[in-house]
Order: C-alpha cells, then sequence, then structure tokens
C-alpha cells in the first residue's frame, strides 16, 4: 500500500448568492434523456456513492468520515433535499440543498456531476431545476461557496445563473498530491 502524499496549495473559497427569485436566470435542457428527481430520503449508500462519484477529483473529504449513523441522520432532516441528475437512468449528479444553513437562506451545499458528463451543459440544468426547487419550497435567498478546488467551470456556472459573488477567503490546505486514481484501472 502506498502512503498518500500530500502538498500544501493556497485554497480561495467564494461566497455567492441569488438575493432574489427576480434574480435568478435559468438555463434548463430539453434532453429527453435527462431526468431530475428528488430522493426523498436517500440511502447512506446511495448517498456516500454519490458523493465519491462527483467530489473525488475536486478534494470533497469533509462529509467521508460521518458515521453512517451521523449521515442518515442528517439526510433524514425535512431541511436537507437531495436531487439526482440521471443520464437515461444512471445517476450522474446531485444537488444537495440545506434550509437549515448557517446563513439566511437555503445552502447549495453540493453539487456536482460525474468527470463522464462534464462539459456537456447538463451541470446549467441541474443547478437551475435545484435553484428553482429552493425558491419554490420558500427560501428567499439561496447561498453557496466554492472554491478554486472545485471545477474549472463552476463560478461560471453560478455567474451565469444569477449568483452574485459577495465574500472571498483565502487558506492554506493540505491535499493529495497524486493524481486522483493513480495506479487504479480506468474505463
Amino acid at each position: 500500500m502506498r502512503s498518500l502524499v500530500t502538498q500544501t496549495v493556497i485554497v480561495t473559497t467564494t461566497y455567492l448568492h441569488i438575493p432574489t427569485p427576480a434574480d435568478f436566470r435559468p438555463a434548463t435542457s430539453d434532453d429527453p434523456d435527462l431526468t431530475v428527481v428528488q430522493s426523498p430520503e436517500p440511502s447512506v449508500a446511495f448517498y456516500r456513492f454519490l458523493y465519491d462519484a462527483v467530489g473525488r477529483d475536486f478534494v470533497w473529504v469533509d462529509r467521508l468520515a460521518w458515521t453512517d449513523a451521523r449521515l442518515r441522520a442528517h439526510l433524514a432532516r425535512p431541511t436537507t433535499t437531495v436531487v439526482v441528475l440521471s443520464l437515461r437512468g444512471t445517476p450522474v449528479g446531485y444537488i444537495e440543498l440545506d434550509a437549515a444553513s448557517e446563513e439566511p437562506g437555503t445552502e447549495i451545499a453540493y453539487f456536482g456531476l460525474v468527470p463522464a458528463v462534464h462539459g456537456r451543459g447538463f451541470g446549467r440544468h441541474l443547478l437551475s431545476v435545484g435553484v428553482q426547487r429552493a425558491f419554490d419550497d420558500g427560501a428567499a435567498r439561496i447561498w453557496l461557496h466554492t472554491c478554486t478546488l472545485d471545477g474549472p467551470h463552476a463560478l461560471t456556472n453560478y455567474m451565469a445563473r444569477g449568483f452574485v459573488p459577495y465574500r472571498t477567503t483565502t487558506h492554506e490546505e493540505a491535499i493529495r498530491a497524486e493524481p486522483p486514481g493513480s495506479g487504479e484501472e480506468t474505463e
């Protein structure tokens, strides 16, 4: 077994929000192969699959240490909404909304797609559906944060949907130095 090699990087985190529903600029797809469905209380195994498949390349590690019980309790909260994007029946992304977040409004806690579908416009669609869902559920404001470890088009997508930056922070973070999947078999 190889030891994990890390490096320290400077990470810039940008906080953005859509202050009102009038500021929202949706961009949905009419692709019949795409479906977006709420998963009212996803199993822990399914959620972990989504979290890993979407976040592995972007250093999503915060929830890896959560116990099954903690994650199950989080997903069962009435203020947590998980919406899954599928392509021809296969899950390819998700958005997690948190209506009981640390700031006023609904937080987009997690959002992303599996690498195999990046660059196809599906992120615009899923983000638009998720934002609309939050507003439909009564959110007066929707907020999120993204950082320089996230996908290269994340910030552009957010701003194109009407999100505006309101705070930026910078910190050092130790991340793995090896590319994701190093030494593993790929398709």
